[in-house]
């Protein structure tokens, strides 16, 4: 019940503050870190993250994962933590947003959360969804989390964990 509490949270503190700052912007000396909403847009518009362009180039994304989010997508949300800081998100969140974008995922769909190298976000969320490894995908439905992959530098296979996960959805 927690989890649907701060998934409404999230979505309709989105809403209510659409014109309004939804994330932080600061520097720790080695690049812009992002902290709150964001959004994939923010990130590609931004020269300071050409990592997210370059970490797309070749990735092709597990084919059934991609069935699985068009099959899926007026089913589920994704709720995404990473840090624009951190060397995994680096790595891992362009290769997620390709393999959305084959799927022609819903961007309103996908909720990102960008948190400060001590893994804060906007109030307690991080802590409250027991975030420790970024990043963090998870799948929802109707608010309720049905899984998570979180992943590391040596994952291999997240993008099929993800399709699993999506598979399993009723």
């Amino acid at each position: 019940m927690k989890h649907v509490f701060l998934f409404l949270l999230i979505v309709g503190f989105g809403i209510l503050t659409r014109a309004q700052t939804q994330y932080e912007v600061y520097s720790d000396g080695d690049g812009k870190i992002l902290k709150g909403l964001i959004s994939k847009d923010l990130i590609v518009n931004d020269p300071s993250f050409g990592w997210f362009q370059e970490n797309q180039a070749g990735f092709i994304p597990d084919k059934e994962a991609v069935k699985a989010l068009i099959a899926k997508r007026t089913a589920v949300e994704l709720l995404v933590f990473g840090g624009t800081w951190n060397g995994d998100t680096r790595y891992f969140l362009p290769k997620f947003f390709k393999m959305t974008d084959w799927a022609s995922f819903p961007q309103d769909q996908i909720i990102l959360v960008g948190l400060s190298p001590d893994k804060k976000a906007i109030g307690h969320l991080a802590e409250e969804m027991h975030i420790t490894t970024l990043p963090t995908f998870i799948v929802l439905k109707e608010g309720k989390e049905v899984g998570r992959v979180t992943v590391s530098q040596k994952s291999a296979g997240w993008d099929k964990e993800i399709g699993d996960i999506l598979k399993a959805v009723q």
